[in-house]
């Protein structure tokens, strides 16, 4: 059903997309259309987070017609996929770095909805762009803050500050600037179902934002989870995504590589920590859809002093350019 729901959702951001699936529901045929944007509101299915859909939506907002504005509703945090506060702290700054940026982009979570019931809603805004620019991006830099939101829905607010309390305990040892927010949403912004989690971003001197996060089990599966183990756990997440080190953090690996190979005809480059398998079937596509071709060098931990290995990717973008002609 989230797969429907998905198709669905390009089908109202395109104009004249043919979609036909057969009666088993095994193959699809789609033709795609022109990418459209534009107001619009969608349904997400609760069994996956808004985050699945958003993920695609960043990859194409930028090519649309008219500027995209669009409210999903569903799941806002979940244990699957990158929930919108990672998104919103690591997305964005990303597109804006390949020069997508202005007022007009933001992501804003007007409710919380917790798996299984939903009944979350954000509000995803970008402007449209004729070109994509294209980065050098290969000095990470030293991590001198780190913030964070702590949520509680439907649950008592205590919760949000057990998991803050417990995830300091871990992080003040390797840095003093600290600033985890308590999120706690009532009434009608909460969604239907109870649950709590933490999303944790440490941002380095270079710009380079790394995120980590973690949700509480849905109601009525798996065991309850302590605020203070999931504030902990989440900590060592986040020092876990540090260690991996690269300019972007493995939710986004995928999304920066697409940017560039869409950029312009000149060389782009990013430091990455070690690709997540994901990426590594990313990268294959890439070369089935556009013939292009990543250079891969490996850095160890010596050459770089910290760490784990890194992999410094590098292409030269397809010139793609936005095929619509009403962009001011």
């Amino acid at each position: 059903d989230f797969e429907a729901s998905f198709i669905r959702l390009i089908d109202k951001v395109t104009n004249g997309s043919r979609i036909e699936i057969n009666q088993t529901g095994t193959t699809l045929y789609y033709q795609p259309g022109l990418l459209y944007g534009g107001s619009l509101e969608h349904e997400c299915s609760p069994s996956r987070g808004i985050g699945y859909y958003l993920e695609s939506l960043l990859c194409l907002a930028p090519f649309m017609k008219h500027p995209l504005k669009i409210v999903l509703r569903g799941v806002t945090n979940d244990q699957v996929d990158p929930s919108i506060d990672v998104l919103k702290a690591t997305a964005l700054p990303l597109l804006k770095k390949f020069g997508v940026d202005g007022e007009g982009l933001e992501i804003k979570i007007n409710r919380r909805g917790m798996p299984p019931k939903g009944g979350g809603e954000i509000l995803f805004t970008c402007p449209v762009r004729k070109v994509l620019q294209p980065i050098q991006f290969t000095d990470p830099g030293k991590i001198k803050r780190i913030r964070g939101t702590a949520y509680s829905v439907r649950v008592s607010p205590q919760m949000a500050n057990r998991m803050v309390e417990s995830a300091r305990s871990i992080l003040n040892k390797f840095l003093p600037d600290i600033y985890i927010y308590t999120d706690h949403m009532k009434g009608v912004s909460s969604g239907k179902s109870p649950g709590f989690g933490m999303c944790l971003t440490a941002e380095t001197i270079n710009g380079t934002i790394l995120s980590a996060e973690l949700a509480s089990n849905p109601q009525g599966q798996g065991e309850a989870v302590l605020p203070e183990d999931l504030g902990q756990n989440c900590a060592k997440l986040l020092l876990e995504e540090v260690y991996r080190g690269g300019c972007v953090d493995s939710t986004n690996q995928s999304l920066a590589l697409l940017l560039m190979t869409l950029g312009q005809r000149d060389v782009s480059k990013v430091l990455l920590g070690p690709l997540s398998p994901y990426t590594i079937e990313f990268l294959r596509h890439l070369r089935s859809f556009f013939q292009i071709m990543f250079k891969i060098e490996t850095k160890t931990p010596e050459e770089e002093h910290v760490g784990g290995e890194k992999v410094l990717m590098t292409c030269v973008g397809i010139g793609f350019s936005n095929l619509s002609k009403t962009i001011r």
